[in-house]
């Protein structure tokens, strides 16, 4: 494959690996996938070299976004997550609302 015409200045690229490793993994896949697609041809081979990531990431990408995920799915499995204190403690008084 051959690298895009125009490519980021060295500036973006260090704030497009910050912001790619700062995001959970399947907003990763996500953000690869656009920003390769915005690049067009070569683009995934130069997004995968600026965040280090492998094409596999970027076309698993590619195909959630077209499949149209819902942006309201969960990334951690129902009950992941700290307990409220309610479940975790003994002998709680809850204040009497009227």
């Amino acid at each position: 494959m051959e690298e895009p015409k125009q490519g980021y200045t060295e500036e973006i690229e260090s704030w497009m690996k910050k912001l790619f490793d700062s995001l959970s993994e399947k907003d990763q896949r996500r953000y690869a996938a656009v920003e390769a697609k915005k690049l067009g041809n070569g683009g995934q081979q130069y997004i995968c070299k600026i965040l280090g990531c492998d094409p596999k990431i970027v076309r698993r990408g590619t195909k959630e976004l077209q499949r149209e995920i819902s942006a309201n799915e969960r990334i951690r499995q129902p009950g992941g997550g700290r307990k409220k204190i309610i479940d975790t403690t003994e002998n709680m008084v809850l204040p009497n609302v009227s």
